[in-house]
């Protein structure tokens, strides 16, 4: 396009064009060339002088005449130059001639061109239009250019070079070998017509001499150089602004797919803290521990995956922000709430919820197994107290005394003082009944309403039966003045009757008790208290013996004085055949006792195998872990070989790590035995499940995050052109002045660091530099910031400035740029991107449809706000 403007424009230095067309007679010289060599030599000068001379409306048809007076060859030197040369002289003498061409060659000799010989610079200008040849024609069959002779002969090195260049002027595939006067000729008609390269060579003067000419040969290619470097310097442009959009492209795609990842995470976490935080209590043991098994799958299925999930978004937020940084481009802002630290901190409330909720599951599972053993002991008790109760208000609302005998109404005396013993020795169980309906309304028991009432009932008829009780003693009392007559062994039967009768009640109550324990030495006690009672047993037997004997004296007493009458004991309702049926009970009961005892002692040494289990296996991960992570933070300050070296480290641990899980399955089987046997405590470590899934998570997430600070610092390596030596140099300055060795430096130490570096730091130049690594002013240089601030000192870097002028390349030096020229030079996909992105310029001399390629190029780089 720029030849055939040029071509389109007179040339115009100032002077008459008579001065340059005076023809002057012909001058005479030695033949001293040969002859075929010398025709070539002309041919080849004359239409390369044509093709300048055609700029200025000229042309010269021979050499030594149209050259002879100077005119013309000055006139050649200002098209080619550039520049303007001293005034010719207009006369038509020889010595005006002379002075002609003597300003010539002046001029060409002030350039500092050489007319005689073949120097160095020639040879090298020679070599590198070789080398651009051979490279140009690499790909291309049947091409192997190794001079500017013989190599041009088939014509296939010349269709080749054009072929590359304009693939649109030529099929390379249809060319044959075998017909090089057709390649040469085909090549000579499309340079001169469509490239503006004028015909200099003929085809059979080639083609007829076995060394065609290699300056002539050079002459011709050079054109085609001079024809296409400007197609390679377009080349050049579009490739960076190809790969300056490719950059921006995969960032752009980047960036959407963290603000999706981190969406979906946040919206999982506020799903799911609702349901953590729903504290609402079953009703049932049941309902509860369904609840917990819903927890646990949640742990085991649900939870994992976005642990995967959050992992992998703080690593992808780094490695865009390394790419942002290397390629100058601004830091990435996600949306607001979309931080690393925003999800950080929705994922700490998460899990705070979490454990709150498992806290809660496992005190109300203690609570409604508390709630059920109470239950269960309220109703067996107020069971044994109702049928004990039973008729007694009937009872001790009769009037029987009033028709009795003396005799009688002693007797109902008698009975009724053996019925108050019986009476008080229930107050303790009345007041157990009481106590036990009010922890259960204490603890919030679901069915409290029946509880309470049956309590209430209970106790209504306790204190009925006791006014009753007071009436009918009083009554008595009054009638056993008229009673003289008293039987004592009766009275002493039903005294001793009715203690024994209650500890055998309450010793039948005591041995079907229920108990509840969570260790050994609580069995342990019990076992203790039960042979206590054990060894009470003969002493009960004899006071058993002595009851019964009571009621054999009255036998024989009746059998030796003939006293006729009813044996029934007039004082207590306790026969002898019931005092059989309880203590015959009783002994049956305590066998049982033993075994139920045996066998929650059994019960209790397998949730002791079970703590000692888990504490072994946690006494082994626990430090496993810690070592773990003492080796990967060793390893990331490691500098002992280069970051490849510590990549194929840290990759060898993340091997080990994962290896390692199955370890950590094993020990929550072991923990969900513990939860199912209600273990709550183990004595043998301080480690519970909670300690090893944050250690492992954390474990997890540090070799991760490791890794991927290794591959940015090899991403910034590479990207920055930084040796390994450097990066090594830069690790060594950080460890020396990271003094407490936790893998940062504080402000004073990176100061002291610099320094070391040979940085001359003034208060405003120091502060400057701690804005870069210090953003947030936290006092604290990680080592990632202390190393992207060193290859940023150290590094060279794309800049709006060099996009700007590739773009401006592309334009033709115009200040706009139009939709089809980007689609000309730039690939479909990233030409359509840059149309989409480029405002419209509104600077003068604006086409339709211009686009303002400068304010673009400024917006990739944050510098406007494009």
């Amino acid at each position: 396009m720029m030849n055939q403007i040029e071509l389109s424009v007179p040339y115009d230095n100032g002077y008459e064009p008579d001065d340059y067309m005076m023809q002057e007679d012909e001058w005479d010289r030695d033949l001293l060339l040969d002859p075929a060599w010398e025709k070539q030599q002309r041919k080849t000068f004359t239409a390369w002088c044509n093709s300048h001379l055609r700029k200025a409306g000229t042309q010269i048809e021979n050499i030594e005449e149209d050259f002879r007076n100077g005119l013309k060859l000055m006139l050649l030197l200002e098209v080619i130059s550039g520049e303007r040369l001293p005034k010719p002289d207009r006369g038509k003498m020889r010595f005006h001639k002379i002075a002609n061409v003597n300003k010539a060659l002046d001029f060409i000799t002030s350039k500092g061109v050489k007319l005689v010989s073949i120097g160095a610079e020639e040879t090298s200008a020679k070599e590198g239009l070789l080398l651009w040849c051979q490279r140009k024609t690499a790909p291309y069959r049947n091409v192997n250019i190794q001079n500017f002779h013989v190599s041009w002969k088939d014509g296939l090195a010349l269709c080749a070079l054009i072929h590359r260049h304009r693939p649109d002027l030529i099929d390379y595939a249809k060319l044959n070998k075998d017909d090089p006067l057709g390649n040469l000729n085909l090549a000579f008609d499309i340079a001169e017509k469509h490239l503006d390269i004028p015909k200099m060579l003929d085809a059979e003067d080639i083609l007829n001499t076995p060394k065609p000419d290699e300056r002539a040969i050079m002459t011709y290619v050079s054109c085609f150089y001079h024809a296409f470097a400007g197609a390679e310097q377009a080349e050049t442009a579009a490739n960076r602004i190809c790969k300056v959009l490719g950059v921006n492209q995969e960032n752009e795609k980047l960036m959407v797919d963290y603000e999706r990842l981190a969406s979906e995470l946040l919206e999982w976490i506020i799903r799911t803290i609702p349901w953590l935080e729903n504290r609402v209590p079953e009703k049932t043991m049941l309902e509860m521990q369904r609840k917990l098994e819903d927890f646990r799958d949640y742990r085991r299925m649900h939870k994992p995956p976005k642990v995967q999930e959050k992992c992998q978004l703080e690593i992808s937020f780094n490695t865009l922000q390394t790419k942002l940084r290397i390629s100058n481009r601004p830091a990435f802002m996600p949306s607001e709430g979309k931080m690393v630290s925003d999800i950080a901190s929705a994922w700490q409330g998460l899990e705070q919820a979490e454990k709150g909720y498992e806290e809660w599951l496992l005190t109300e599972i203690r609570r409604l197994e508390r709630l059920d053993h109470l239950a269960e002991k309220f109703r067996q008790k107020a069971t044994n107290h109702e049928t004990w109760a039973a008729g007694k208000e009937e009872m001790l609302t009769r009037k029987d005394y009033e028709s009795a005998s003396l005799m009688e109404v002693r007797a109902l005396l008698r009975k009724h003082e053996a019925f108050e013993s019986d009476l008080s020795a229930h107050q303790d169980r009345v007041e157990q009944i009481a106590a036990i309906a009010q922890e259960l309304n204490e603890l919030d028991y679901h069915d409290v309403a029946s509880v309470n009432q049956r309590c209430q009932s209970i106790c209504d008829l306790w204190d009925q039966l006791g006014t009753l009780t007071q009436k009918r003693r009083e009554a008595l009392e009054r009638t056993e003045k008229l009673l003289e007559t008293v039987e004592q062994l009766f009275l002493e039967y039903a005294k001793r009757s009715a203690p024994f009768n209650n500890w055998m009640e309450g010793a039948m109550e005591d041995l079907q008790d229920m108990f509840i324990v969570h260790t050994i030495e609580e069995v342990q006690t019990l076992i203790a208290a039960h042979e206590q009672f054990k060894a009470t047993l003969p002493e009960a037997d004899a006071e058993r013996q002595a009851i019964l004997g009571i009621q054999q004296e009255v036998l024989k007493i009746f059998q030796n004085y003939g006293i006729r009458g009813d044996l029934t004991n007039p004082y207590s309702t306790i026969t002898t055949e019931e005092i059989a049926i309880k203590w015959d009970k009783v002994k049956k009961l305590v066998p049982q006792r033993d075994s139920l005892l045996q066998e929650e002692l059994a019960r209790q040494h397998a949730n002791e195998r079970l703590r000692r289990q888990f504490a072994a296996q946690a006494h082994l991960i626990g430090p496993w872990i810690q070592a773990r992570m003492e080796e990967i933070g060793r390893c990331s300050m490691a500098m002992g070989g280069t970051l490849e070296d510590q990549m194929t480290q840290l990759k060898q641990y993340e091997h080990v790590i994962v290896s390692y899980k199955p370890n950590i399955d094993r020990l929550e089987g072991d923990n969900q035995l513990i939860q199912e046997s209600l273990i709550f405590d183990n004595k043998h470590t301080n480690y519970t499940m909670e300690h090893i899934r944050v250690g492992w998570e954390l474990l997890l997430t540090t070799i991760a995050r490791t890794i991927n600070e290794i591959e940015t610092q090899i991403l910034t390596r590479d990207a920055k052109g930084i040796s390994q030596e450097q990066m090594n140099e830069f690790r060594s300055s950080f460890n020396h002045f990271d003094r407490k060795k936790n893998g940062a430096m504080d402000s004073d130490d990176f100061r002291a660091c610099l320094i070391s570096m040979g940085y001359d730091l003034g208060e405003v130049e120091f502060a400057r530099i701690m804005m870069l690594v210090d953003p947030n002013t936290s006092g604290i240089v990680s080592f990632q910031s202390f190393i992207d601030f060193m290859t940023r000192e150290t590094a060279d870097t794309d800049t709006a400035e060099q996009v700007i002028a590739s773009f401006r390349i592309l334009a033709a030096d115009k200040p706009y740029i139009l939709a089809d020229e980007l689609r000309r030079e730039l690939p479909p996909d990233q030409a359509e991107y840059c149309i989409s992105r480029m405002p419209p310029y509104t600077g003068p001399g604006a086409l339709p449809g211009a686009l303002d390629y400068t304010a673009f190029s400024t917006a990739l780089y944050g510098e406007s706000d494009l």
